[in-house]
C-alpha cells in the first residue's frame, strides 16, 4: 500500500500524471487507486468525463510501477 505523504509516492505520482497528461489538480483522485493497489478500480464508461478512469488508472498504474510495486491483478 502505497502512502500517498511519502515524497517518493508523490514524485512517482508527478511524474505519471505529467506523462499521462492528467493535470495536478486531479492527482488526487489516483490517490484511492494507490491505496488499495489490488482492489476494484473504476472503468471508463465512454461518456467523456473529465478525467477519465482511464486516465486515472493509467496514472495510477505507472506510479506503482516506478514504486516496484506493480498492480498484480487484472483491471476490470
Amino acid at each position: 500500500m502505497a502512502d500517498p505523504s511519502d515524497p517518493r509516492v508523490q514524485q512517482a505520482l508527478a511524474e505519471a500524471a505529467e506523462t499521462c497528461g492528467l493535470s495536478e489538480h486531479y492527482r488526487s483522485c489516483v490517490r484511492p487507486l494507490l491505496r488499495n493497489p489490488e482492489g476494484r478500480w473504476p472503468r471508463c464508461c465512454g461518456g467523456g468525463c473529465e478525467p477519465c478512469a482511464q486516465t486515472l488508472i493509467d496514472v495510477a498504474v505507472l506510479t506503482l510501477r516506478a514504486l516496484g510495486t506493480p498492480r498484480e491483478s487484472p483491471i476490470d
